[in-house]
């Protein structure tokens, strides 16, 4: 069990230091915890849906939910502290700094040429999530796709608020995949 803290603390070291914060650190969650074998991209998925409905930063729901499945509650604890010792460090860091990190002319050439790599770093999540999300046992998923849809509808042409389209999707899942 020791090995595995110890690797669940150094992953999420890596995964607080390489990305930032949000949707971001989704690529790197998965590679991390399927890589080790301690998740399958499936059940990946289903923790960053539950991380993003639960109250609380995406980074630390993931690592929770991640260090329980992988060793219970001290690789939940090992996780989050994994996940926030970078974060703590960095922000004493560029507390002391701040002054010169504002007028940096390089800061904001470096922060120009990350955003681009995590805006692909999301459409690689959202094409491997689609291979799980909208293929059921080898055949396309009508229904999931419906959803999916409607939802991307919701959110982006009338501005519904995420808690709702949630509810209506987890709805819409009920009926269309015969559950009621």
């Amino acid at each position: 069990m020791i090995p595995v803290i110890l690797d669940l603390f150094w992953s999420f070291v890596k995964i607080g230091f390489t990305s930032f914060g949000g949707l971001s650190m989704i690529p790197l969650i998965s590679h991390e915890v399927v890589s080790h074998g301690w998740m399958n991209l499936s059940e990946v998925s289903d923790i960053v849906a539950i991380a993003e409905m639960t109250p609380g930063p995406l980074g630390l729901n993931c690592a929770t939910f991640a260090g329980i499945h992988a060793t219970g509650i001290p690789g939940a604890i090992v996780a989050n502290l994994g996940v926030l010792t970078p974060t703590l460090t960095l922000t004493a860091l560029a507390a002391v700094f701040f002054q010169k990190f504002q007028k940096s002319r390089r800061m904001t050439q470096i922060l120009t040429g990350v955003r681009p790599v995590c805006i692909g770093l999301l459409i690689g999540v959202i094409v491997s999530f689609m291979q799980t999300n909208y293929v059921i046992e080898s055949a396309v998923s009508i229904p999931a796709i419906l959803i999916g849809a409607i939802d991307a509808v919701l959110l982006f042409k009338w501005d519904v608020s995420i808690p709702k389209v949630i509810l209506l999707s987890a709805g819409l899942g009920l009926v269309l995949f015969g559950v009621f």
